[in-house]
Formats: structure tokens, C-alpha cells, sequence
């Protein structure tokens, strides 16, 4: 494999930085919805700043496919600490963070998450033979479920505290003889903000050798932005198959930062351990997809083996919608952790294969727009006061299982009209 070193350090930077950003984005939503009880504030918040990366999304396609990828993380990463520390100075100044400035630093990071991800893998794509891309693809699932493992488990710890007895942990009672006081927000975001300075120090160190030299295109915003769109219309099958193979990890999002956090607080009646559990369960089962799906899947269709995951995960929701039940809770984490990452996987190798990497930025920013509308579209769905009164928030998985259910059907209904393309 070429590059590996490269490889490495990349999947190292990615380990650091995201362990610290997976902690923040466990804490904030948690932070809305319990410590200071405004969740629709976050909600509409959360509307907005989707609503903001669809415009970002499709520009941070044209940087991708124009400039290095190792500068853009470098950049990336300098503009997020800078900022995210600077919330953190001040917060440490006056004992405590203004709900603006806590909100900045959510959207910031999903700012980031809407370069970052997309540069990984278009960087991964240019450094990696075709024949390692399945390989890899798991290798960054496995990677990135793991340190979102651990920092749902010191997320638990540090938006509650540990105090000495038993702790609830995943839904298991651990027996601990020592104490640790709950970490104020700004002390949180201290930990992010230094993981983003130390991922600039290792991109620097960073060296490769293109394994793909194709035209780089630096015509206009607008004439890039068009090759992407071109390219997609010229081929169909791509488009359709990018666009519904994206429906679960849309949902997933909103799952993860609107439905969960107000599903454990008003419908399970559980408290901060149960909520940073369920992202443990997810990672596991991600975890558990990276390494096995990809090799149990990669030799059937993508568009099938899509489609099945999909059926699966939705059986999940459907039961959440009506049952109260912790094991239900956190096997559907699991479940959901398994079938997301496994479709990202099997999605990704095959975009990999049929879009050529001096487009795959652009192209990819043109199925995070039609996510983008998804996720709006769900975010102000939950946002109605139907779902804030008492446990109504149950039916939102509900809205999952019908959106995945039908994704799926879609799914299969264009594989038997194109089989012979696919």
C-alpha cells in the first residue's frame, strides 16, 4: 500500500480530533434539554445552522476538489481551535458560557464536520489504490466508532460526575471508589479546542505521493460547481444511488442531536448516563460493522445489500415508537450503529469507484444538499409542539421507520429498472 505512513498519521490526527469534538456534540444538546432546559432553543438553532450548510456544503465541495486536502485540514482545523478556545477563555473568565457562544461552537463543529468528512475520504481516494478503498473505508469506520466510543463514555462522566458507589454505566452498575466532579461547559471545550492544535501539528508531518493525478478544475465557483452537477447528470444511476443511499445517515443526525436527547429526557425518564450510553452502543455496533460488514457485503450489490441494511434498522424504530424498554433502547443503538456505518461503508467504496477524485468533492456536495433538505425538513417536523408535549417525542421514530422503510423500497425498485447498469 502506498502512502501508508501518511495513512497513519491521518487516522491518528482523526483519532485526537474527534475524540474531544464527539464529547461536544454529546454535551451540547445534553446541555439544552437538561442543564439549563431550553430545548426547542437548540432545536431551532439546530434548523438554522442545517439550513446554513447547505450553501456552505456545496462551497466546501469546490475547496475540496480545487486546493491540497492536507492544507484544507490544516486551515480547518486552525480557524476551529482558534475559536472554539477563545469560547473557552472567556468562559473560564466569568464561570460560566452565554447560550450564544455555546450554540457558535455547535455550529462551528458542524461546520467542520461538512469539510472535514468529505476531505477525509476525497484525501483517502487520492493517496490509496482502488483496490484498498473497501479496506480503508473500514479502517476509518472503525477508527472513527471507536474514539466516538470512548468519548460517549467520558461524556457520561464528565456531563454528570462520578461519585463514589455505584455508577450506571451502558445500563450495567459499576462499583466506583473514587470521585470526579461533572466539568463545567468551557472546560469541555478547552479539551476540543487542544485536540484541533495538536491535529495541525500532525497534518504538518504529513507527506504523499498522489496516487491518482487527475485535472485539478480552477475555473470560477460557479463553472466548478457545474462540473459536479454535470457529471451527476450524465450519469443517473450515480445520482440515485447517492442521493437515497444518504437517507439513513440523514436521519441518523437528527436521531442523534434532536430525537435522542429529548426521547431519554421526557420518554424514558432517564438521565445523562442513559443518553451518552446510547453512544456507546451505536460505536459498538459501528464498530462491529467495520470490521465484518464490509467483507460479508462487498461481493453483492451495493444497491441490495443497501437496501437490507435499511429494512433492518427500521424494524428498531418502529418498536421505539411504542415501547419503553432500556434493552430495546440500547439494542436499537446498536442496531442503528451497525447499519449506518455498514451503508456509509458499502456507499462510499462504490462512489469511490464510479466518480473520478477531481469531481468526487463536488459531487458529494451535491448529495449533502439533498440531505441538507432532509434534515431540515425532520428538523422542523420534531420542532412542532406536537412532539415538545409531554412523550410525543416517540413518534418521531415513527417518521424514521416510515423514512427508511420507504428509502428502501425505492431502493430495490431502481435496482430491478436498472440491473443491467448497476
Amino acid at each position: 500500500m502506498k502512502n501508508k505512513q501518511a495513512i497513519v498519521l491521518l487516522f491518528l490526527s482523526n483519532i485526537i480530533s474527534g475524540f474531544a469534538q464527539g464529547i461536544s456534540m454529546i454535551a451540547i444538546p445534553w446541555y439544552f434539554v437538561n442543564v439549563v432546559s431550553r430545548p426547542s432553543v437548540f432545536t431551532y438553532f439546530y434548523l438554522l445552522i442545517t439550513f446554513l450548510t447547505l450553501f456552505w456544503g456545496l462551497y466546501a465541495g469546490t475547496i475540496i476538489d480545487r486546493y491540497s486536502r492536507k492544507k484544507v485540514f490544516i486551515y480547518t482545523n486552525l480557524v476551529c481551535g482558534t475559536i472554539i478556545a477563545s469560547v473557552s477563555f472567556y468562559g473560564y473568565q466569568i464561570q460560566e458560557v452565554p447560550d450564544y457562544l455555546v450554540l457558535l461552537v455547535f455550529g462551528l463543529t458542524i461546520f467542520n464536520y461538512n469539510i472535514h468528512y468529505p476531505n477525509l475520504y476525497a484525501f483517502v481516494q487520492e493517496i490509496t489504490e482502488k483496490k484498498n478503498y473497501g479496506k480503508l473505508n473500514s479502517y476509518i469506520e472503525v477508527q472513527g466508532q471507536v474514539t466516538s466510543m470512548f468519548a460517549g463514555a467520558f461524556a457520561a462522566i464528565l456531563l454528570s460526575g462520578i461519585k463514589s458507589g455505584d455508577l450506571s454505566f451502558a445500563g450495567i452498575q459499576i462499583n466506583i471508589p473514587f470521585t470526579i466532579d461533572s466539568w463545567p461547559i468551557h472546560k469541555i471545550f478547552l479539551m476540543d479546542a487542544l485536540t484541533y492544535f495538536a491535529g495541525i501539528i500532525i497534518f504538518v508531518y504529513i507527506k504523499y505521493v498522489p496516487v491518482l493525478k487527475e485535472e485539478t478544475h480552477v475555473g470560477s465557483l460557479l463553472s466548478r460547481l457545474r462540473g459536479g452537477i454535470n457529471y451527476l447528470k450524465s450519469n443517473p444511476s450515480i445520482f440515485i444511488f447517492g442521493s437515497l443511499s444518504y437517507m439513513l445517515f440523514a436521519f441518523t443526525l437528527v436521531e442523534i442531536h434532536v430525537l435522542l436527547p429529548a426521547y431519554v429526557e421526557r420518554f424514558m425518564n432517564e438521565s445523562a448516563d442513559v443518553y451518552a450510553s446510547a453512544e456507546i452502543f451505536y460505536s459498538v455496533g459501528a464498530l462491529i460493522s467495520g470490521v465484518l460488514v464490509y467483507r460479508l457485503l462487498s461481493g453483492y450489490n451495493e444497491y441490495l445489500s443497501i437496501m437490507l441494511l435499511m429494512l433492518f434498522v427500521s424494524i428498531p424504530f418502529l418498536a421505539m415508537s411504542y415501547f419503553n424498554n432500556l434493552v430495546l433502547f440500547f439494542t436499537a443503538n446498536l442496531v442503528l450503529g451497525i447499519t449506518n456505518a455498514g451503508v456509509r461503508i458499502l456507499r462510499t467504496t462504490y462512489l469511490f469507484s464510479h466518480i473520478p477524485n477531481n469531481l468526487i468533492g463536488r459531487a458529494g456536495s451535491v448529495f449533502s444538499s439533498i440531505n441538507i433538505f432532509v434534515r431540515m425538513s425532520l428538523i422542523f417536523v420534531f420542532s412542532l409542539p406536537f412532539f415538545i408535549k409531554e412523550d410525543n417525542i416517540k413518534w418521531g421514530y415513527f417518521i424514521g421507520f416510515l423514512l427508511i422503510f420507504c428509502t428502501a423500497i425505492l431502493l430495490f425498485y431502481f435496482y430491478k429498472k436498472n440491473k443491467t447498469n448497476l
